[in-house]
Formats: C-alpha cells, structure tokens, sequence
C-alpha cells in the first residue's frame, strides 16, 4: 500500500513526447520485435478514476508501437511490460486536494539473436503526468480519464526510449560491435542528449521516482511475484522472433 500512498504525493512531470514527427533519437542497430503488455498485478491508488487492466495494456502497446516501430534497425529486440500501479487524478480544489496522475511499471528487454534478457533485473518506471495547460494544477480538473492515460503511456514510452539510450550509451546494448558508444567518437551526440534529459528532472521528480520505486519493491505484489515474467512467458512460447 505504501506506494500508492506515495503516488499520491507525486507533484512533478518529466518528457516531452511530442517529437514522433521528428527523427529518432539514436538507438544502435535497433529494431523492436515482440512487445508483450501484462498486468497481472495492476493497483489502482486510492482517489483514482478506474481503468481496467485490458485498457491500460492496450494504451500502453500503441504508446509502445507509435515510438518505437519508427526504427528501423537489423537486430531484434522484444519487450516484456508489466503496468504494476496507476492513478488516474479526480476533480478536487486545484494546488490544494487535486492530486496528480501516476503510473508505475516494470520492463525487461530481450535481445533476439543471442535468445537471453539484457537486463536480468528488471528495470522500474514511475511517472507522473507532464506539465500542459490542462495539468499543471491536475488533470483530474479538465482531462477525461482517456486523456489522462493516453499522457501516461506515452511519457512512459518516451522514458523507456530514454533509458534505451543510456543503456547503448554505457553498455553498448544495440550497438551491432557491442562497443558501448560511450568509447566512439559519435558518442558525444548522445552524451548531450543524455545530460539534456537529466537536467530537464528536478530535484523532487528524482526523489519521488526513488520513493515510488523503494515503495513498489516492497509491496506484497513487488516483493511476491515480478509481473514480467508473465510478459516473458508469451516470449518464450512465440520462440522469440
């Protein structure tokens, strides 16, 4: 229960995911394969608008496939996605009792062509909505429920992109050699672009992702079962590609 207690308490907003018109940003040789949606553990927070676990899986894969089939790579590369909690903010008394909406997820990524995870813990994604005319002070307050999930999924496609990125950066996950591009000269690119991302988080959205993701890991649902692995079960019997 705690971490819906702290999604609750989530005042802040990260990413711009208005750029699907624009040229991706750099991401190896990569090209997305399978994406699996699960939501075996789906909570909503208390003071929530409802959604159901089929709506969110829905919205999440066409977030997922609008960002991410815009690349064109030779390598295959499949997620694994389970949405673990969520709060869709209702009406309240703006800066006051109107909280903002938040949503919580696990994601593993398989690479295709050696058969394994590269990410052997899965990674945890929190968010809360972005900043708008229509959410600064809650989008409970002028946002349908089909708007407020539509700005979750796709800030969460947006902050999957992002970490893609950081992890080819540092570890050279999509990079056809294996060498991260940290150690090649066009690197420097994308060390901007990452050092761009950072500085666009302030202080408080940092800590309350710690928070919500201490919270998550130890939560009975959390700390019990990992709902990804429900999404790694449908990988396993599609054979991968």
């Amino acid at each position: 229960m705690r971490v819906l207690l702290v999604l609750l308490l989530c005042l802040a907003a990260c990413g711009d995911t208005n750029d699907l018109q624009k040229t991706p940003v750099y991401l190896g040789d990569f090209s997305l394969g399978h994406s699996v949606v699960v939501a075996p553990n789906l909570t909503k927070a208390p003071a929530s608008r409802d959604a159901t676990a089929d709506e969110w899986i829905e919205a999440l894969t066409d977030a997922v496939d609008d960002r991410f089939r815009r690349y064109d790579g030779t390598a295959l590369y499949h997620f694994g996605l389970s949405i673990e909690a969520y709060l869709l903010a209702v009406p309240g008394v703006p800066l006051v009792v109107s909280p903002k909406s938040a949503l919580s997820l696990r994601l593993t990524v398989w690479d295709d062509a050696e058969g394994r995870k590269l990410n052997s813990t899965p990674e945890v994604i929190n968010l809360v909505e972005s900043v708008s005319g229509k959410t600064i002070v809650g989008s409970g307050l002028l946002q349908s429920r089909e708007e407020q999930m539509d700005n979750l999924v796709k800030q969460a496609a947006k902050q999957i992109e992002n970490w893609l990125v950081q992890q080819n950066f540092e570890n050279g996950w999509l990079e056809e050699d294996g060498v991260p591009l940290k150690e090649k000269p066009e690197g420097q690119d994308i060390l901007s672009f990452l050092r761009r991302q950072e500085r666009q988080k302030s202080d408080d959205q940092r800590a309350i992702e710690a928070a919500v993701a201490e919270a998550l890991a130890q939560t009975p649902n959390g700390a019990s079962r990992d709902g990804t692995e429900n999404a790694e079960l449908v990988l396993d019997s599609s054979g991968g590609s």
